[in-house]
């Protein structure tokens, strides 16, 4: 990376469910760095499966050195289930991280290393020889514990789980294209938190942001910083329209697959996801990214099919908010989604609501079709 800072990280291409819910077919990095100084500093363990081949990364990175630190950025285990391994290695090291981190070691780990740490908060700093870093405060980024770390004799930012994104490093996949579903679905509750980390970095001068999830960020930096400042001002990033729909006999697809093509030969871009079968995370982020959506849903239970209300809870959670929205609903003898929906999206601040619901009984009609071009129509600019 540069002549004193050195990639230790690890790749797990065995995980399918990153959390627990998000696919992550690509697999994800566990990023960790060394910093080569007078005081040799590692910044982050993996998770627990990898921590003899990131012990083993370590040893090979130092040439037989042993690190003098250990800072702990965040808790989450995908990146501190290793503190314990290399503590144990490293009886010479201490932990440095911030006091809420310290006290979640002792949840996780029945330890708090009080003979072995060194607590640090906003402002604080490390010197480590020729290089002094900088500890940034970043609560809710997002979790309560984290701390940022800023190199400023490299110009390098370590920005914990901030600026990360799904696969690998040196993939060949657009950053924006994983990095947006990730902020999106695990960071993009906290745009406000984000925000103000933002003004914080904006006069560094950073040539390069270290995340613990997926590439270092160097030759498109300016672009990673305006998305995340668009992404957590919850701004549309692109013009266009996603629609996101449930079917169960295929006469809501019908409609869709209708709606989308009048969409398309308007020139609109058109992001269609089937919720029943598709990354549910994918359909939240491009509803995110592009400035209307659509929603098709079937009636169920007098109310909405499943998989559309998980959808909508999804984006209530991250704060969706100043979109334009219009609604397809299919019900047979009581059609009553629309109404659910837009219930459901009643938290949701700032939304414009298309004047055309387009109602399908059973099946569409000229009624129902004359509707549906109403709606595109609408939709278009």
């Amino acid at each position: 990376m540069t002549k004193d800072i050195r990639y230790v990280g690890v790749y797990d291409r065995e995980i399918d469910l990153f959390e627990g819910q998000y696919p992550a077919e690509d697999g994800i990095t566990y990023n960790s760095y060394a910093i080569m100084d007078e005081k040799i500093a590692v910044m982050d363990a993996v998770d627990r499966r990898f921590a003899g081949q990131w012990l083993e990364h370590i040893g090979r990175a130092l040439g037989g050195g042993r690190p003098d630190y250990l800072i702990v950025q965040h808790m989450e285990p995908d990146h501190s289930a290793g503190v314990t391994a290399f503590m144990e290695a490293y009886p010479g090291a201490v932990i440095v991280a911030s006091a809420k981190a310290f006290a979640m070691m002792k949840t996780f780990f029945g330890e708090d290393y009080a003979a072995r740490r060194i607590v640090v908060g906003e402002g604080d700093t490390l010197c480590l020889g020729k290089r002094e870093l900088t500890f940034v405060a970043a609560p809710m980024i997002h979790w309560p514990e984290v701390i940022m770390t800023w190199d400023a004799h490299d110009r390098v930012f370590f920005s914990a789980d901030a600026f990360g994104r799904f696969g690998a490093i040196g993939d060949g996949t657009d950053w924006a294209q994983e990095a947006r579903r990730y902020y999106i679905g695990i960071v993009g509750k906290y745009g406000a938190q984000v925000q103000a980390l933002l003004k914080k970095i904006e006069g560094l001068g950073i040539r390069a942001i270290c995340p613990l999830h997926g590439p270092v960020i160097e030759d498109d930096l300016s672009r990673c910083l305006a998305l995340y400042d668009t992404w957590s001002a919850y701004r549309s990033e692109e013009s266009g329209v996603t629609i996101a729909y449930t079917s169960i006999y295929g006469n809501t697809k019908k409609a869709v697959s209708l709606l989308a093509r009048m969409l398309r030969e308007s020139g609109v871009p058109v992001a269609v996801h089937d919720l029943a079968r598709c990354d549910q995370f994918s359909a939240v982020a491009d509803a995110f990214r592009y400035d209307r959506l659509i929603l098709a849903a079937t009636t169920y239970n007098a109310g909405v099919f499943p998989s559309m209300r998980t959808f909508l809870h999804h984006l209530e959670e991250r704060n969706f908010r100043s979109r334009r929205v219009g609604f397809v609903e299919n019900g047979t003898w009581a059609p009553a989604a629309a109404k659910v929906m837009r219930g459901l999206l009643a938290p949701c601040r700032d939304l414009a609501f298309a004047d055309t619901t387009v109602r399908i009984v059973s099946a569409l009609s000229g009624e129902s079709l004359a509707q549906l071009q109403a709606l595109a129509d609408e939709m278009k600019a």
